[in-house]
């Protein structure tokens, strides 16, 4: 599928992370439809895109959403329970728990529910995206890719799409466009079997490592070395406390 015929786009899982997935697309304009297991975990999704602090309203009172614009938002994103839900949709990003065999059976489950020319996608933070389509048909294969958004994903920018040998340069050419016009600067990443992680998470752990060398071995504190990173080289948080000093970012 070419992005041009991306219109409407699945979101398996709501929460933090998969209601966010579909805020941000329904404010790029697509229609959004999200699947959770209750009605009730759908409401709390709904919540958390509308009135907590990376909500819409709270985009609106920040500038960075038109009033105007807030109620067509939120009628773009639609709730269901059902898997058949998802059947039309042109587009599907996974955001369930992260557990392999999970997303393995999901996959399985939607390659017979979803319509066969949509594209596939899984947020996973680092599984194998082979891994993950190991149940799914070798056709679909060709329209499957992974789209790992930065958290939380109304505030990030950053979108890594992952590829595997089987995705088709059209595949990748549509998740990229459909991050990049959901605001999100991408960077392009191959499958790599047999590691965990890919960007982000692979450099982030080996500086984490290192920074548990540092302090282990008593040449700096835990405090020390978080300020080294937040203001030598402007992370925004450092390894060890839950925030640091600089946070505008996130106001």
């Amino acid at each position: 599928m070419r992005f041009e015929d991306v219109h409407t786009i699945g979101v398996l899982g709501g929460g933090v992370m998969g209601g966010g997935i579909g805020q941000v697309m329904a404010v790029a304009g697509y229609e959004v439809v999200i699947r959770d297991l209750t009605e009730e975990l759908n409401e709390k999704t709904r919540h958390t895109i509308v009135e907590t602090r990376f909500g819409l309203k709270r985009a609106v009172e920040r500038n960075k959403l038109a009033a105007d614009d807030l109620e067509p938002t939120i009628d773009r994103i639609q709730f269901t329970t059902e898997v058949s839900g998802l059947a039309h949709v042109d587009m599907v990003i996974e955001a369930i728990p992260e557990k392999l065999e999970l997303k393995q059976q999901a996959f399985a489950e939607l390659d017979t529910v979803v319509k066969p020319e949509a594209i596939f996608t899984s947020n996973t933070s680092g599984f194998v995206i082979a891994d993950i389509a190991r149940d799914v048909s070798d056709t679909r294969k060709a329209s499957m890719a992974g789209m790992h958004f930065a958290s939380p994903v109304p505030a990030m920018k950053m979108c890594e799409v992952i590829t595997m040998p089987e995705t088709t340069e059209e595949t990748a050419a549509a998740v990229r466009a459909v991050a990049e016009r959901a605001g999100k600067i991408v960077s392009m990443v191959k499958d790599a079997p047999g590691t965990y992680g890919f960007i982000l998470n692979r450099v982030f752990a080996a500086a984490r490592r290192e920074a548990d060398k540092i302090v282990e071995a008593g040449l700096a504190t835990k405090e020390d070395v978080d300020k080294a990173m937040i203001h030598g080289r402007n992370w925004p948080v450092g390894f060890y406390a839950s925030r640091g000093t600089r946070t505008g970012w996130l106001d």
